[in-house]
């Protein structure tokens, strides 16, 4: 009499696929420091290792901190390992951690060539290793927790303190992925996008010449060019690209207590250590934007209950003696309320269980379909 199980078709189910986005921002007094405590930053977590400096939105003791992203800095094979200054030669500090953080991050995002050699960061993205080559730079790791599945194509936004001292910071110069919501390109890491110092930029004259960074999507990673730092003398950075001219370049790179001696950022990534270099970036960062990308997979159910279906129910507390509980006399129609679904495998396990807002009246002069949707 009271009909339990009803077999799904194959019309019956569908799947379809959503992508959902979150604007995130990141504001430059959290990147620098917000809470400090006798001069440290305590959202700013160094290590003994000296191979990157952590960020996050709150005290890194607290537990109710979230890990936001990972500042590091390495160098080519093919970077100078000393630099002249106004003093004389500086030798390479940590010159080997800086090497092997560049390779890994290389490999990992930039995958090999067809020698079987490390492909290197070029900022002009034709994995052409003979031009354009980034030999010296920084990585922004963010974490699962802000990127989810993927950045957005064409959201990314940095805004960086290119010019002027640390106390006097100026030319804030804004980098996006302007081009890549019709141009990206495919590496072993998912695809990526080039950094431009403006709109323009990504469309002038210079093309993608213009470029100073990457960002990979799916990795989560912001890959940026030391030359937009160091727009005076002999920088790599296109000498016509207005927005890196900043007249007499970086003066002071690093945080008032970070890097001694350092002028330009040429000094400064050859003779500061992997955290002052960190610390001379978050010191330089403004804001950073963009939205991430959540994908989600549903798949739904069309329970379809005919006229003649589901009009008596299986709970013992429907009768009472040889009475349905809702008939006031014999003639009356059978009715039901049905406030849930359950969906069985092929063998009658139970394995999911939709529950309706409110019970929903059947009787035999109705039929109805019921939208299951499961997300994953």
């Amino acid at each position: 009499m009271a009909k339990t199980f009803k077999s799904l078709l194959g019309d019956d189910a569908a799947n379809t696929r959503t992508l959902l986005h979150e604007a995130i921002p990141i504001t430059g007094t959290i990147v620098s420091g917000t809470y400090s405590s006798a001069g440290a930053a305590n959202n700013v977590k160094t290590f003994s290792h000296g191979m990157f400096t952590s960020v996050y939105d709150y005290p890194y003791l607290s537990s109710s901190a979230n890990h936001i992203f990972d500042i590091t800095y390495g160098h080519s094979p093919q970077a100078s390992s000393s630099v002249k200054t106004s003093g004389g030669s500086v030798v390479m500090s940590q010159g080997a951690k800086k090497l092997n953080i560049y390779n890994q991050m290389a490999q990992t995002l930039m995958g090999y060539d067809v020698s079987g050699n490390i492909r290197l960061f070029d900022s002009d993205g034709t994995l052409d290793d003979s031009t354009s080559i980034m030999n010296h730079c920084f990585f922004l790791n963010f974490t699962r927790l802000l990127t989810k599945d993927e950045i957005k194509k064409n959201s990314f936004r940095m805004s960086l303190y290119t010019s002027g001292s640390v106390v006097n910071r100026k030319e804030n110069t804004t980098l996006g992925d302007y081009a890549s919501a019709n141009e990206f390109r495919t590496s072993p890491a998912g695809d990526y996008g080039l950094l431009f110092t403006s709109s323009v930029g990504a469309s002038g004259p210079l093309g993608n010449a213009a470029s100073v960074g990457l960002i990979f999507y799916q990795a989560g990673v912001a890959v940026i060019s030391s030359s937009i730092f160091d727009a005076g003398a002999g920088s790599s950075a296109p000498s016509t690209n207005a927005a890196l001219i900043a007249a007499g370049g970086v003066r002071e790179f690093g945080p008032p207590s970070g890097l001694a001696g350092t002028g330009s950022v040429s000094a400064a990534v050859v003779s500061g250590t992997i955290t002052q270099i960190a610390n001379g970036l978050r010191h330089r960062i403004d804001d950073i934007d963009f939205n991430n990308t959540i994908e989600l997979n549903s798949a739904i159910y069309f329970c379809r209950i005919n006229h003649n279906e589901f009009n008596y129910s299986s709970n013992p507390t429907y009768v009472s003696g040889s009475k349905l509980r809702v008939k006031n006399n014999v003639n009356d129609l059978p009715v039901t309320y049905i406030t849930s679904v359950g969906l069985y495998s092929p063998d009658n396990e139970l394995l999911a269980v939709a529950k309706l807002s409110e019970p929903i009246r059947k009787d035999p002069n109705t039929e109805l379909t019921l939208r299951v949707r499961l997300d994953y």
